[in-house]
């Protein structure tokens, strides 16, 4: 018998692997933050005066945000939503839509364009992050090696290149470096930051949330931008609610509390002290904090924890396009599954070449991480005001809170958050565009891709046939059969597929055994084993199955043929035929002009999506693909 002591030991090196993994993957993009977010405070046009009082103050604002928003609103209470163990935006709103129809309610539309908004601006935030979290590593060279310091911009690039050049390989090969290597950085940046404060004692006020006030009431004519600049601190509180599913609450509680809040505090209070004894060290905080003799090994760890924050932003750019797919708001495309144990890691080609241009073309344009400040931040206070929107409805429809309470918790997010959004609006003008541009075409782009699957679906069900049309005239013998077993994929299971009655059309024969397919996907990330395929033996030889998955699974068809349907009816699906409908669209003389781009956009889409075959994991071989102009 196994005593209580031994159960728990045995416990304990899981929590601290999973605990080191969660360093790695998790806080990567929060833990580079001190390279910029302190200096940003009293730089720049809108920089508040540099005097010891303020530098108290901003070191109590970006300490106390770091507690409100990090510590309490994520890790204390929107941790808690995780749907079936995922976190982030698009997983929040599917638990939301199912808890409103569990209760009995009407499927809220407006949850998913909330969360499809936060998502697309979240692509625009992986656009930005790998930019200035990798410029703001490599200017240390700045001070650390003058000698290179023209050199900046294209060893940036190279970085660049070679970080989007391994994403094919998978994080799972490397990712035993992250935990490690982010344990270093956050104990160098507490260490940094602890040789400060004991020159410079004073700082330690700054534990105190009255210095931050006193400096916003002081400093009242610098307070917009001085928030901005704070933001900046906690950009990364979303990160930790999109990697939720990877390592469960546990361990990035354990990490933040013991490792990653003690060092992010230490170093920014650090940054004070010294710029309280010597004020020109705003050129750059961070790494004057260290020795001279020390200053390139720190820009060298400071890179590669940069590439690591860049790392997570880029992993979680291809989990939220695997579901963004899944739930149909985008276009199929070629995804890559790179573990064989972990279904998570994944590498989408087209994202990562999209996002290796963006962030190049960033690097070239804006030159500088201080250049790249006003562009950054204001993208992500929108996601986290857009979190604390939907935190309302769910609070209300998956924890059974009062509508007041929840009212009240959400109101008590949005002082927060919407301090932090509007302060981030006069960004705008200084690049913050830019996202919101980005931001907005994604969102049109998704928009327009679900207006159009719901045109298509409308028009396809207008020219359906009943099943039980295509049943009688096979109980009247009309129809000639061959042997064999067909399946035929449809996006609906209570009519024949188009692709079977163009192949009636055209072959005028129909297989012995023909499987009616739909392939439904489930408002939570993994399908109950127990209930995830449905049949229905229609006689003459026809079988309707809906086969279930969960948007954070693989829909490998045929496997789920294999295994999931009764043994009555089991097949081998290396043997049948799939037989898919493969649509090419017309633009209607009587659209409109915004309908006609819109379909235009949604055909060109459709027409470069990466085929079922490949997507649904249907043997090449075995696929037949009928065609039909559809205009829409």
């Amino acid at each position: 018998m196994n005593s209580p002591t031994a159960g728990h030991t045995g416990r304990q090196p899981q929590l601290a692997a999973a605990t080191l993994a969660a360093l790695g993957i998790v806080f990567g993009d929060i833990g580079t933050s001190p390279l910029y977010a302190f200096r940003a405070c009293f730089s720049g046009e809108h920089g508040a005066p540099i005097d010891p009082a303020n530098l108290v103050g901003a070191a109590s604002l970006i300490v106390w945000s770091l507690i409100l928003v990090v510590s309490v609103k994520y890790l204390f209470i929107i941790l808690r939503l995780d749907n079936r163990g995922e976190g982030g935006i698009l997983a929040l709103s599917a638990l939301i839509r199912s808890g409103a129809r569990r209760l009995g309610g009407k499927d809220p539309k407006s949850v998913l364009y909330l969360g499809l908004a936060g998502a697309a601006l979240i692509y625009a935030d992986g656009m930005l992050t790998p930019a200035i979290s990798v410029l703001s590593a490599v200017e240390g060279l700045s001070v650390s090696a003058p000698v290179v310091a023209g050199w900046i911009l294209p060893i940036c690039v190279a970085i660049l290149v070679l970080l989007f050049t391994i994403q094919r390989h998978g994080t799972g090969k490397v990712g035993v470096l992250f935990g490690p290597v982010v344990l270093l950085w956050f104990f160098t940046l507490g260490a940094l930051g602890i040789r400060a404060v004991i020159q410079q004692p004073v700082v330690l006020q700054g534990l105190s949330p009255h210095a931050g006030l006193m400096f916003l009431i002081h400093e009242w004519h610098h307070a917009f931008p001085l928030l901005a600049s704070v933001f900046l601190a906690v950009t990364g509180g979303e990160a930790l609610y999109a990697d939720l599913g990877h390592f469960g609450i546990k361990p990035i509680r354990v990490a933040w509390f013991t490792v990653v809040f003690p060092g992010l505090a230490l170093n920014y209070l650090g940054q004070a002290a010294l710029l309280t004894g010597d004020p020109t060290a705003i050129t750059n905080p961070f790494f004057l904090l260290a020795p001279e003799v020390l200053r390139l090994p720190l820009t060298i760890l400071a890179t590669g924890a940069a590439i690591i924050a860049s790392q997570a932003l880029i992993s979680g750019a291809y989990s939220l396009t695997t579901q963004a797919i899944q739930l149909g708001c985008l276009p199929r495309v070629r995804i890559r599954y790179t573990s064989q144990h972990s279904a998570g890691q994944v590498y989408v080609p087209a994202v990562n070449h999209l996002l290796a241009v963006a962030c190049i073309i960033l690097v070239l344009t804006f030159r500088s991480s201080s250049a790249l400040e006003g562009a950054y931040g204001i993208a992500i206070a929108l996601t986290m005001t857009i979190t604390s929107l939907l935190f309302y409805s769910a609070a209300i429809t998956v924890w059974g809170w009062s509508k007041g309470r929840a009212l009240l918790v959400t109101l008590l997010f949005l002082a927060v958050d919407g301090a932090f959004l509007a302060a981030n609006t006069h960004k705008i003008m200084e690049g913050g565009w830019l996202p919101l541009v980005v931001g907005s075409a994604i969102y049109f782009i998704m928009l327009t891709w679900i207006w159009g699957r719901a045109r298509l679906y409308a028009r396809l069900s207008r020219e359906s046939l009943p099943v039980q049309a295509l049943l009688d005239d096979i109980e009247r013998g009309s129809i000639h059969r061959v042997s064999g077993t067909a399946v035929y994929m449809s996006g609906r299971d209570d009519t024949v597929p188009t692709a079977l009655l163009h192949n009636l059309k055209h072959n005028q024969v129909l297989h012995e055994k023909v499987i009616l397919l739909h392939v439904h996907t489930l408002d939570q990330p993994y399908s109950d084993p127990s209930d995830s395929a449905f049949h229905t033996d229609l006689g003459g030889g026809l079988h309707r199955v809906r086969l279930s998955f969960g948007f954070a699974e693989t829909p490998d068809v045929p496997e789920a043929l294999k295994t999931r349907l009764p043994e009555a009816v089991r097949f081998s699906p290396g043997k049948a035929t799939y037989i898919l409908g493969r649509e090419t669209y017309g633009v209607g003389v009587n659209a409109s002009l915004l309908d006609r781009l819109r379909l235009v956009l949604f055909a060109a889409m459709a027409r470069n999506a990466s085929p079922a075959t490949a997507y649904f994991r249907l043997p090449p071989g075995r696929v037949v693909e009928l065609g039909a102009q559809i205009t829409l």
